[in-house]
């Protein structure tokens, strides 16, 4: 037997309504902020990730799906949405159509780590990106979205933690600094920390290891480097995410993997997940376009793990789609009779299943309970000689005879 590859999940009827679920939810939020979708492949070019990841990043280095292809090019798996969303803005001049353009999007995405709960190799994220816009509203506009998303699913006890990276005129500084506090502890760091001292040096405060975390409790701060800039675009972000009413904690040590964050950045956590507790993450990120051959527009975005929020998530119960009418047809010819039926009202969206199997009635109302149809509808041989369907009500089991002339008519007045 083959199985599914180790950290692909198949999702399986009675989990795909709650998927569908979460991504209406997403969307209507979506909408209701003023996104438009984008869908861009989940395969592109190495190179673009390597340009806007970073190689110096663990996801670049140790965790993506790299091949060449049969042209012998390096293409990637895409392990994050932004790159790829970056690059057909820059591809397709979309950054023209609108000053401030807010796109969205959906999907998997790909990284090879270690499997463990909320946290596959395929997992998949709701991603949204605005371009064109400094100001810092739209930071806090977008992590409002994002609390938005997550608590109407239900999500409780979220702890929304941000910070600023400062930017290119200040972060050399604070970079440098860090960078000698690191050699001088070097003997304390694992060989990673040791690796990312001199190649990315705010990777290390990432680290997971609590021998490292204990020596970067004494790391300096990069708050002690902002430009006067970045001071008081942090300070106004923290106030309009006041007045929109949401609680915030300030984490001086917060940073990102991903190379191409500038100032603003926040992730939002969730109780009962454990170590891999954050549920939602972003930021802003001014110079990516730019670095990616593109205008020099600056960006800011998020993305939720589709996976984790499912974990905290508070669904609706019965969210499995019930039937509305399951057609009991007794006999060929009766099966003649309610075959265009059954399109017409199928074309009406109304949800109808029919035995193919030429069963028993006994056996296909035990088909029809098992399907949760709120009706039967019986037609044998007795009900054609007089003109007539039986409509059984499945959970009182009443039943009453409708004229065949009349049944389309009646059932889309019942069923609609």
């Amino acid at each position: 037997m083959i199985k599914a590859v180790r950290g692909f999940k198949d999702i399986l009827p009675g989990e795909t309504e709650k998927w569908v679920y979460l991504e209406g939810l997403a969307r209507r939020f979506f909408n209701a902020y003023g996104f438009r979708e984008i869908r861009t492949p989940i395969l592109e070019k190495t190179e673009l990730f390597a340009r806007s990841i970073g190689e110096a990043t663990d996801i670049v280095e140790k965790e993506m799906y790299t091949f060449l292809d049969r042209n012998k090019e390096s293409v990637t798996l895409r392990p994050e949405a932004t790159a790829g969303i970056c690059r057909a803005v820059i591809e397709h001049g979309l950054y023209a159509k609108a000053k401030v353009l807010k796109l969205f999007t959906m999907g998997p995405m790909f990284r090879h780590e270690r499997p463990q709960k909320g946290r596959l190799r395929q997992f998949h994220q709701f991603n949204a990106e605005v371009f064109g816009s400094h100001a810092p509203g739209t930071d806090a506009e977008v992590i409002a979205l994002a609390m938005d998303i997550l608590q109407a699913g239900g999500a409780k006890d979220l702890r929304l933690e941000i910070n600023s990276l400062g930017c290119p005129e200040c972060r050399p500084a604070f970079r440098e600094n860090l960078r000698q506090f690191l050699r001088k502890n070097a003997d304390k760091l694992c060989e990673d920390c040791k690796r990312r001292t001199e190649r990315n040096p705010l990777r290390a405060l990432d680290c997971k290891k609590e021998t490292c975390q204990a020596v970067y409790e004494n790391a300096p701060l990069i708050e002690e480097f902002w430009c006067e800039e970045c001071r008081k675009h942090f300070a106004k972000v923290l106030e309009e995410l006041g007045l929109l009413g949401l609680e915030f904690v300030k984490n001086p040590r917060l940073v990102r993997g991903l190379d191409y964050y500038v100032r603003t950045t926040f992730e939002i956590k969730a109780q009962g997940l454990g170590a891999q507790d954050t549920v939602a993450a972003g930021g802003r990120y001014d110079g990516l376009l730019k670095a990616l051959g593109g205008p020099d527009i600056p960006g800011v975005g998020f993305a939720i793990g589709v996976e984790r929020f499912l974990l905290v998530a508070d669904l609706p119960a019965n969210l499995e789609p019930r039937l509305d009418l399951f057609v009991a047809a007794l006999g060929e010819e009766a099966k003649k009779q309610v075959l265009p039926l059954v399109r017409s009202l199928r074309n009406k969206s109304i949800s109808v299943d029919l035995d193919h199997e030429g069963r028993s009635l006994k056996a296909q109302l035990k088909v029809a309970n098992r399907l949760k149809a709120r009706y039967a509808l019986i037609l044998g041989e007795n009900e054609l000689k007089e003109g007539v369907a039986l409509l059984r009500d499945m959970e009182t089991g009443e039943q009453e005879s409708i004229s065949l002339s009349e049944l389309e008519k009646e059932l889309i007045k019942r069923l609609s």
